[in-house]
Formats: C-alpha cells, structure tokens, sequence
C-alpha cells in the first residue's frame, strides 16, 4: 500500500513538474518593442527585437523614479510607523495568560 502511494505521488509530481512549463507561450513585441500575443496584428515576429534607437525613446517616455524628497518623506513614514509601534504598551501582565482570564476569576 505504501508503495503505491509513493509511486502515485511521484507520478503526480512529475506530471506537474513537466505539463506547467508547457503552459505558457511565447510573447512577441511590437514595432514599438511592448509585449504584444504572437499572431495579432501589429506584432512582429517571434525572437525581434527592437532597435537601439526604439529602445531608448521608449526608456525616454518612461516617468522618473521618486525624487530625494519623496523617499524622505518615505522613510520619516516608516520610521514614524516604527516609532508607534514601540510605543505600545505590553499587552501581557507579570504574571503571563492575562487575556484568558474574565473579570469574575480569581488570580
């Protein structure tokens, strides 16, 4: 019995191991260089790439990362937030198990 279930386990997994990477297909670009499903219309060829020029205009249109004054403000949030959490009080007593106990109970 513990046999079969090993081998029904194994089969299993190598069922799954090998039918995922199968799944999934190809991505095309565009004249442009965006992902695009290979075989619509406006998708280039299977393995094209864009040319230097294409790649630039696009990184050119891309918005710029945050600026020095926002990952300041960023890290005073973080630091702020960690700096409540401190704060806190403990919330177990001396003597420990204090949220079990109800108002009637004796300690």
């Amino acid at each position: 019995m513990l046999g079969r279930m090993r081998l029904l386990v194994l089969a299993f997994v190598t069922v799954v191991a090998t039918t995922s990477a199968a799944l999934a297909a190809p991505t095309c670009n565009d004249a442009l260089g965006r992902p695009a499903r290979c075989g619509t219309p406006g998708a280039m060829p299977l393995g094209w790439k864009p040319s230097a020029e294409v790649i630039a205009a696009r990184r050119a249109a891309e918005p710029p990362g945050p600026s020095p004054i926002q990952l300041f403000g960023l890290a005073c949030f973080v630091g702020g937030l960690l700096s409540l959490f401190a704060l806190l009080p403990d919330f177990e007593d001396g003597e420990g198990g204090g949220w079990d106990r109800q108002e009637d109970d004796e300690r």
